[in-house]
């Protein structure tokens, strides 16, 4: 089963559990020049520019979490790549899956602009660029 949890929570979870993992599945433009949770291991879902999923997404994320039984949290910008990541891990075999959900940008506002409505940044949750 995947868990949806809001940023703050995920936050949260990660202080309280120490085998929790974070991992950042956007792209590794957007990893490092949007910016991404401190602590955040980043293995890309789907890369720029034709938006393939990474044949070895799964292989990259079990090396980082050999047990299966431990917590993986999911982030991408705004909640879906992240999900679709998730169910792909759930497939293999983890058991702990939890998607953020609102990402690290959260979602659109009326002007069509992320940052402003949620998100890992709009909460001022750790994170860095580069």
């Amino acid at each position: 089963m995947i868990e949806n949890l809001n940023p703050r929570q995920s936050w949260n979870l990660l202080q309280q559990n120490t085998g929790a993992v974070l991992v950042d599945v956007r792209t590794k433009i957007e990893h490092a020049f949007v910016g991404h949770p401190l602590g955040a291991i980043h293995i890309a879902w789907k890369e720029a520019p034709d938006w393939q999923l990474n044949p070895t997404f799964v292989a990259e994320v079990e090396s980082h979490v050999p047990d299966k039984k431990a917590p993986v949290l999911l982030l991408c910008r705004s909640g879906q790549r992240s999900l679709e990541a998730a169910k792909a891990l759930e497939a293999s075999g983890f058991s702990r899956l939890i998607n953020i959900i609102d990402g690290f940008e959260g979602p659109l506002d009326q002007q069509q602009h992320r940052g402003h409505l949620g998100g890992w940044r709009y909460e001022g949750l750790p994170w860095e660029q580069g």
